[in-house]
């Protein structure tokens, strides 16, 4: 069975996550830098199925879209440019980095690496595909 992949984009780092094969836990990827992530994705998938793209979609508390969004839909454009077969989804994202902080701080890591903001982007991307998941379940 193909895996899930999520994204949380940011200009600076993109935070991955991804199914296991039988799309039943979502786990951090890697963290990237966004120049990088067409030609880390072509190599993923030559060794690993992909069923969808899951993005988080960045909103202001009242709904509407974030500054950081039309960065996040150039993203997305970019990869059905690159990957025309692989459907997107979208989830929204609001209070993933904050739930991203919280269990970072509730894991007992030391204050260094907790303070890992690589760490707060994988985990964010794996809070989203977990939303996701979790929406799709039959």
């Amino acid at each position: 069975m193909p895996r899930i992949l999520a994204f949380d984009y940011g200009t600076k780092r993109i935070g991955l996550a991804v199914t296991d094969p039988l799309q039943i836990i979502a786990t951090g990827l890697d963290t990237i830098h966004p120049k990088d992530a067409i030609e880390y994705l072509k190599k993923y998938l030559l060794t690993e199925q992909v069923e969808a793209f899951v993005f988080g979609d960045p909103k202001q508390m009242d709904g509407s879209p974030s500054e950081s969004a039309q960065h996040v839909k150039g993203f997305a454009r970019t990869l059905k440019r690159t990957f025309p077969d692989i459907p997107q989804h979208w989830i929204d994202e609001r209070f993933t980095s904050k739930l991203a902080h919280q269990a970072i701080m509730q894991s007992g890591l030391k204050k260094q690496d907790r303070q890992n903001k690589e760490r707060v982007d994988t985990i964010s991307a794996t809070i989203i595909l977990q939303y996701f998941m979790e929406q799709h379940r039959l």
